[in-house]
């Protein structure tokens, strides 16, 4: 299995305080082990837009497409973008015709904008030989909920084309983690939303587990209970982070931060002697992008 980060932008450090607000200069200081690749000297956040994208078993597969380009979004950070991020993936072995499987972890404007791209005037799937596949879950909440005008523009442009492509595969994870192929399983992490997943992969001999957003900073690793000002559910989103990262805290599995600016990858760790309740943790960061 060969796992690659894609990047696609750099979030501005306006990012930070926004998204998770309790994620203070002095909460960042108490972890001197995020400077320098996860905040910097001031104690403002890093973070990153990228995707994953992963050999296995003969199949490409992407995780998670971004922000796209040239979006209307309320979001100044992410309108109206203009990145090479195509020609990354292309540089990576990933040319768009050639991705078998795009998996979205939920449909969140960051993480479906490359979904499509704009051709002819219209918004086309970017993966036309692919299948999109995302939660039931996740589907049923937004189609049923009274969308604010933003998130109807994303869904026009970036989610319902893949729909009437035909190439959208809504997956059941109500009764726990699923396997749509070998080798790849889908994890419920609600919270954030609803039908959240994160993705475990399985390769010869190496596990690694894909965060989606039930971990957007290596901060909340030291403080799990520091939760997004955008979680739909924050105390079912705090539960879902604790046990994620016990589930794989002092094990071999690489964790692969959806957000996380670079070097990304690397093993959790226990950290004792907290006054975090219920156990905090820390990141042991790996360089290598080959498993």
């Amino acid at each position: 299995m060969t796992a690659h980060r894609v990047d696609e932008v750099a979030l501005p450090p306006e990012t930070g305080p926004w998204l998770l607000p309790a994620a203070t200069p002095d909460v960042v200081a108490d972890a001197p082990w995020l400077r320098p690749d996860f905040a910097d000297g001031a104690g403002t956040l890093r973070l990153s837009s990228h995707s994953f994208a992963i050999t296995l078993g003969g199949r490409r597969v992407l995780v998670d497409t971004g922000i796209g380009n040239g979006k209307e979004r309320a979001n100044p950070a992410w309108h109206d973008l203009d990145t090479d991020y195509l020609e990354r993936l292309a540089r990576a072995g990933f040319a768009p015709d050639s991705v078998d499987l795009v998996v979205l972890t939920h449909l969140h404007a960051d993480h479906v904008g490359w979904n499509t791209r704009l051709e002819g005037g219209s918004w086309v799937p970017t993966f036309p030989n692919a299948r999109y596949l995302t939660a039931r879950a996740e589907w049923d909440h937004w189609t049923a909920a009274d969308l604010e005008p933003p998130r109807r523009q994303m869904f026009r442009d970036s989610v319902h084309p893949i729909r009437d492509a035909g190439l959208l595969d809504l997956i059941d994870t109500s009764a726990g983690p699923t396997e749509p192929v070998p080798g790849l399983r889908l994890l419920p992490t609600p919270g954030h939303t609803p039908g959240q997943v994160a993705v475990e992969l399985h390769g010869d001999h190496l596990t690694a587990l894909i965060t989606g957003d039930a971990v957007h900073h290596p901060v909340q690793l030291a403080r799990p209970d520091i939760g997004s000002c955008v979680d739909i559910d924050p105390a079912l989103a705090e539960h879902t982070r604790r046990a994620l990262l016990a589930s794989v805290a002092d094990t071999d599995t690489l964790l692969l931060g959806s957000h996380f600016a670079a070097p990304t990858a690397g093993r959790v760790a226990t950290q004792e002697g907290t006054p975090v309740p219920n156990s905090a943790f820390r990141f042991n960061s790996a360089l290598a992008q080959t498993y």
